[in-house]
């Protein structure tokens, strides 16, 4: 006797006495409704253990994001240029190509950057009750820090990137740097 093959969107299982949803993504179509809707991220799944999204594009990315969850990041389409500081606060650049895989360790201040036409599949523990994500801008001219956002990242269906970024575009005090007199440019989310 055969088994039944099935495709649903999410299907339930019994582990350890209670009912948990496994949701079957379709990455490919995810992406198309990505670059045909012209948005940056899809939400994948969040539950008490972890959160899953596809991004698209982050040429635009500028600053550095602190959060306290470790990060998986697999290049599904395009190549990734992790932007990150090491311990001594200078910038260095990981090169993730198509098909490969990253594991960031929590707290690391990192700017992931690839093309429109890219997608990451980013996979992190879900954020614990009073936890802070930041995101940092350092100055173009000198390096020094510029602004500092924070976030309680409890749902990325509320996109807390572009969020901050919002924030930080509309202040020029915010993008001016106190040490140089350097103004940081708005980006185009």
């Amino acid at each position: 006797m055969n088994p039944v093959v099935q495709k649903p969107d999410m299907l339930a299982v019994r582990a350890y006495d209670a009912m948990f949803m496994m949701p079957n993504v379709d990455l490919t179509g995810i992406m198309e409704q990505l670059t045909r809707t012209g948005k940056r991220t899809h939400q994948l799944w969040l539950n008490d253990e972890s959160l899953a999204f596809i991004a698209r594009g982050r040429e635009y990315r500028n600053e550095f994001h602190l959060n306290p969850s470790y990060e998986i990041q697999y290049s599904l389409k395009g190549d990734l240029h992790l932007h990150y500081r090491d311990d001594e606060n200078k910038e260095k650049i990981a090169f993730v190509p198509e098909g490969s895989c990253l594991f960031q360790p929590p707290l690391v201040p990192h700017s992931p950057r690839f093309s429109p036409q890219s997608f990451q599949l980013v996979i992190e523990r879900a954020r614990k009750p009073g936890e802070i994500d930041k995101f940092h801008w350092y100055c173009d001219g000198c390096d020094a820090l510029l602004h500092v956002e924070t976030y309680t990242v409890d749902d990325y269906k509320a996109d807390p990137v572009s969020r901050a970024y919002e924030r930080f575009n509309g202040s020029t005090e915010f993008r001016t740097c106190k040490h140089c007199g350097t103004v940081k440019p708005a980006v185009k989310l």
